[in-house]
């Protein structure tokens, strides 16, 4: 197995896959000789030529208009929406366009389509880089919403969503891009989508986190084990569709949980999973179900370490709900 970062395997993945399927073309802003500003796509022109992977005008509209019709004539397009700040010039083609084409068209079309868009904080790039808008495109039946936090994962999951045939929005970390290493198998494979990782088992609160906030939930895990709290830190993955069976199976193991993420808390995907819970296992609760998110702001520049959760205030919440 090779040792990628998670930025490397995301390419090792679209490389794999468009060796396995002609039909897969990726397209988007400085994709093509550049290899992305991210050099998630280094390499694939060279290899591919100009006809699979090419850059386009500034137009995220248009950008994914195209991916539409391309995923309804029998392609299988690979988007990249540069950040995922830019995203919403295109929000209308993705969630009433790509979204609802099977259900509007009595299922003669789909759109097998995956738009690729780094997310989130970490990287001192202010508000206009760094913002988290996953619960937006979590409120649209008929989309798929991933955010991998492995390498092993991403290039799995993102293969996964290449071969799905409905429209995957697929939200890589841009704070682990090149902070996380891991071995990664060579050649074709996938992780399903809809299923969450065990992180870590323990027995006393549950934390459940996704993306970025996975290794600060593991950091805070292990503050916490050093006072003989047991954290069992679950790793959501796929976002929509979610693995509810999963995760009410994980909250009734320690009847304590505390859910992480660097989006606001006001209507945040944790919100969500508060509700689950308490709509169905609320009788195995020892405790309220606590967040720990982002604040409800702009993304500030100069205050991003003080914005985005830490193992600080991580560890804060375990502490909360372990005494309540």
């Amino acid at each position: 197995m090779a040792n990628l970062t998670l930025v490397q395997a995301v390419n090792d993945g679209l490389a794999t896959v468009m060796r396995d399927d002609p039909s897969v073309i990726v397209f988007g802003e400085d994709v093509g000789p550049k290899g992305g500003v991210f050099l998630a796509t280094e390499n694939l022109t060279k290899e591919f030529g100009e006809q699979r992977c090419f850059d386009t005008p500034l137009s995220e509209d248009g950008i994914i208009g195209t991916a539409i019709g391309m995923a309804m004539n029998g392609l299988r397009p690979v988007a990249e929406i540069q950040f995922q700040d830019f995203i919403f010039p295109a929000f209308d083609q993705i969630v009433s366009e790509a979204a609802k084409l099977r259900y509007r068209s009595g299922g003669q079309y789909t759109a097998p389509m995956v738009i690729r868009t780094p997310y989130g904080g970490g990287i001192r790039g202010g508000l206009y880089h760094s913002q988290s808008g996953e619960a937006y495109f979590c409120h649209t039946p008929g989309l798929k919403v991933v955010i991998p936090s492995t390498p092993h994962d991403a290039k799995g999951l993102l293969i996964a969503a290449i071969q799905d045939p409905d429209p995957v929005l697929f939200m890589e970390p841009k704070a682990l891009y090149r902070s996380v290493k891991g071995e990664v198998p060579e050649g074709l494979y996938t992780v399903d989508l809809s299923t969450l990782r065990t992180v870590q088992a323990g027995d006393d609160v549950t934390v459940f986190c996704y993306g970025a906030m996975v290794p600060v939930a593991m950091k805070a895990a292990a503050k916490a084990a050093e006072q003989g709290i047991g954290v069992h830190v679950v790793d959501l993955r796929t976002l929509l569709p979610l693995d509810e069976e999963g995760v009410l199976e994980a909250a009734k193991r320690t009847g304590r949980v505390v859910v992480v993420h660097e989006a606001p808390r006001f209507c945040g995907y944790g919100s969500e999973i508060s509700a689950l819970i308490a709509e169905n296992v609320i009788e195995y609760m020892e405790a309220p179900v606590k967040r720990v998110t982002g604040f409800d702001t702009p993304f500030p520049n100069t205050l991003e370490h003080h914005y985005m959760p830490d193992e600080r205030r991580v560890l804060d919440a375990i502490e909360q709900v372990h005494s309540f």
